[in-house]
């Protein structure tokens, strides 16, 4: 499988690069890497029946839980990236989850679904409803997403944090960018894709 959001997430890692894929699944997208760009691969995933496909076809993959932290592991300048894909928004503390990508990597690459998408504000706030979205698929008493946020809430955390934002794009429910979607992205946005790095004093 090769998304239109992976296309944009490789065309920002180098060639050869020592990347950490956290929350990582069967390693799919590190598969993608090591294919496009020979990445050395880590993945970090809690989940027993994706680790073990993972290790199944070939891939470096650490049981473990994010909620723990990550600092632990590596140390310092252990990665040229730090990918969360899709996983920021379930993770306890997202915030000490990111300075921790940040002191092991040299950049980070978030993406998360965007609670600002305008059909996530219709459901909410004129049917009176949680959203459930091609995003967000589960309902509200059984969803792994406890901390959503929109493009301008992830943007100021970042700013709180002294994290520098590099590049960003943002995708429909077809993980594809447009005119629209680039003049008001907080709106019609459904998947942000954002790389990152400690600001530089």
């Amino acid at each position: 499988m090769n998304r239109p959001d992976w296309d944009i997430v490789t065309g920002w890692i180098g060639e050869g690069a020592r990347v950490l894929d956290l929350g990582c699944g069967d390693g799919a997208l590190l598969r993608h890497l090591i294919a496009e760009r020979s990445v050395r691969g880590v993945g970090m995933e809690v989940d027993d029946e994706r680790v073990a496909r993972g290790v199944a076809a070939d891939l470096n993959i650490i049981q473990a839980d994010l909620d723990d932290g990550i600092r632990d592991w590596f140390g310092a300048h252990s990665f040229d990236y730090v990918l969360v894909s899709q996983t920021i928004q379930a993770i306890r503390h997202p915030e000490r989850l990111l300075g921790e990508m940040l002191d092991i990597a040299s950049e980070g690459i978030v993406t998360f679904p965007n609670m600002g998408y305008w059909r996530n504000r219709w459901q909410l706030g004129v049917q009176g409803m949680m959203p459930t979205t091609k995003a967000l698929p589960n309902p509200w008493y059984n969803t792994p997403n406890i901390h959503l946020c929109t493009l301008r809430d992830f943007e100021s955390l970042c700013d709180g944090l002294g994290i520098e934002i590099l590049d960003r794009a943002v995708v429909d429910q077809n993980r594809r960018s447009s005119p629209l979607l680039r003049a008001l992205p907080n709106w019609f946005g459904e998947h942000a894709i954002y790389r990152i790095r400690k600001r530089v004093v």
